[in-house]
């Protein structure tokens, strides 16, 4: 087996809770902060899954409550996602059938690209690095399974 853990099936590997700790780097100013809580992947009528994130993000050593729903749909392929906002809007689409997965999102005029890796059945990790005007950022997190 390879560095990455293949998933046949996004939405049945995502569903029930995750514990999440992810990083916030600004590249340029060197400027950190960290978000740590929960994800829940609860089922939806239409065959997706309810994504909620909540925690704390401290950023400058200011702590704040942080939050986030998106919806995981069913994607075009069997056993893929396609990943939108919570008012519909679509974010990404997310195939893990090799354990790896790149993604684009244009936000205005920055881009967002995402790589998704899965380690094994309880661990997978995100790297958002957005570039552009307004940002320069790289998001990592990291989910562990809670059992």
């Amino acid at each position: 087996m390879g560095e990455f853990w293949p998933v046949p099936d996004v939405l049945a590997y995502l569903a029930g809770s995750w514990r999440v700790r992810r990083s916030a780097r600004d590249p340029a100013s060197g400027t950190e902060g960290r978000f740590e809580g929960t994800t829940t992947f609860r089922p939806l009528g239409d065959g997706g899954l309810l994504h909620h994130e909540s925690g704390t993000f401290v950023w400058q050593g200011v702590a704040r409550p942080a939050e986030r729903t998106l919806r995981f749909l069913p994607g075009a392929s069997p056993g893929t996602a396609d990943v939108r906002f919570q008012d519909g809007r679509p974010f990404h689409d997310l195939d893990l059938t090799t354990g790896r997965h790149l993604a684009d999102h244009p936000c205005s005029a920055d881009l967002y690209r995402g790589e998704f890796t899965v380690r094994d059945a309880d661990h997978w990790r995100t790297v958002w690095r957005v570039g552009g005007p307004a940002k320069n950022l790289v998001l990592t997190t990291d989910y562990v399974r809670e059992r």
